[in-house]
């Protein structure tokens, strides 16, 4: 008996730190599923433990003084993280009706709390809202698209642009709302066909996804991946990424092929696309989910290979564009192209002279969150980025909303930028809800020299011609 005491002591010296390091970082997305009942628990648990200890006398001795006050820090620290959230939600909330107008109209978020999201919405601080599995999990089809619809008319009656409301149904193993929406078959399924049945077949897919998210209330699908596939599993711990099943095929010619089929089907349907992830993922092996990650391929080599479809979907298209958070470290090897005015606005706006929406992959994932979000937050929206995305814990919004708040506050937001990104958002949530908008041409756009997705030079030449 007395050994086993004092494994059971050794076990609580052992737990102590590690459940207030827990109860501090309350808040992070890691930490989601203690949300709740999970924080009850903990706290409680905190304290019988305390309880017990100090019946047991613990409190007579130096060391056992030492593990009481231990277990007596995670309540508190929980407390004040809690106080810390409460306090920077307040801040958001209470934001005045310029910052709103300017600033949330760049913000997409997930939510678990219609309530939560309904006063986002009405108060402006969100100009989208993205829908996934959770919010389907013990509740009907029916009932998601009356949120929606009501979301839709609080805009209305705030006299608010309506929100674009944003799924992930790429089919295969990523489609969240399936079931129960029809279960698509992944677009790689199509690569062994012919060119006209892959092409069929890939806009059939399109207009059944859009079909179903239209007639839900959704107006933008977060789809096709446009990654090229790898030739060999990324890393056994990508548990998430999983791009080597997501992705279409290692060739860009069938890539282009399948995805410009694809987005016809949607856009028929008044669904908008999203190309994602560009600059491309399928050639690093770390998972942005958790980790930072370079592409350290050349420029002149991805031109001619993996960004082969975005050019040519884009030119074909009013697709929206996914930036995904590795580091292009040819062209910028100081941060993530989600963030980096020299991929945004120096290849995607300059070089390629895309004036559609751009939006991050999700603020949320490692690679950027346990970085400085906030200096990510301002780098986006000064490099061009329209929309900021925060998907997988809807909490968080408050988080990256502040810094864009402080950043605008402290004069470090180009306010051109802002400018020019809100005419974009504008035509994006234009009457009928356009999800997307063609790219200009240089001649429209008052570019002279710049290369054009549309325009017939050699590296869209050789998709046109040949397999690469």
């Amino acid at each position: 008996m007395q050994f086993l005491r004092r494994i059971g002591l050794i076990l609580l010296w052992l737990a102590a730190p590690f459940v207030a390091f827990v109860a501090a970082n309350k808040n992070d997305p890691y930490l989601v599923p203690l949300r709740g009942a999970g924080n009850i628990a903990l706290v409680v648990a905190s304290i019988l433990i305390v309880i017990v200890l100090l019946r047991r006398g613990r409190w007579r001795t130096i060391a056992g003084k030492l593990l009481v006050m231990l277990w007596c820090l995670p309540p508190v620290l929980m407390l004040a993280a809690h106080l810390r959230f409460e306090l920077r939600k307040h801040d958001v909330l209470s934001a005045g009706a310029a910052e709103t107008r300017q600033l949330g109209p760049h913000f997409m978020v997930g939510y678990s709390s219609f309530p939560e999201v309904a006063r986002l919405a009405e108060q402006g601080l969100i100009g989208g809202v993205y829908v996934t599995r959770h919010n389907i999990r013990g509740r009907t089809i029916e009932a998601l698209r009356a949120d929606i619809a009501a979301l839709q008319d609080k805009r209305r009656a705030a006299n608010l642009p309506p929100l674009v409301v944003a799924a992930d149904q790429e089919g295969g193993i990523v489609g969240h709302l399936a079931p129960p929406l029809t279960k698509v078959p992944a677009l790689a399924t199509l690569t062994g066909l012919a060119p006209d049945d892959q092409q069929a077949k890939a806009e059939e897919f399109g207009r059944i996804h859009g079909r179903e998210l239209a007639g839900l209330g959704v107006n933008l699908n977060l789809a096709p991946v446009l990654d090229l596939k790898p030739p060999q599993r990324r890393n056994r711990l990508d548990f998430h990424t999983l791009i080597g099943r997501r992705a279409i095929a290692s060739d860009p010619v069938v890539v282009s092929t399948i995805a410009s089929a694809y987005v016809r089907g949607l856009e028929e349907t008044g669904v908008g696309a999203t190309l994602k992830h560009f600059p491309g993922i399928g050639r690093v092996r770390t998972d942005t989910h958790h980790f930072s990650a370079n592409l350290d391929t050349p420029v002149k080599e991805l031109e001619a290979t993996d960004w082969l479809p975005f050019r040519e979907v884009l030119s074909h298209s009013r697709s929206a564009l996914m930036v995904g958070h590795v580091t292009l470290t040819a062209v910028d090897p100081d941060r993530a192209a989600s963030h980096s005015k020299r991929v945004v606005d120096g290849i995607i706006r300059g070089k390629w002279g895309y004036q559609g929406v751009v939006m991050t992959d999700d603020l949320v994932m490692g690679a950027i969150y346990q970085n400085d979000v906030c200096k990510a937050v301002v780098e986006a929206i000064n490099a061009g980025v329209d929309l900021l995305l925060v998907a997988y814990d809807g909490a968080q919004f408050y988080r990256v909303f502040s810094c864009a708040l402080q950043g605008s506050r402290q004069g470090r937001l180009d306010a051109a930028m802002l400018h020019a990104s809100a005419a974009r958002l504008q035509r994006l949530v234009m009457p009928g809800l356009v999800p997307g908008i063609h790219v200009l041409d240089a001649k429209r756009q008052g570019v002279d020299g710049r290369d054009k997705p549309g325009h017939d030079d050699e590296n869209t030449s050789n998709l046109r011609r040949a397999k690469l």
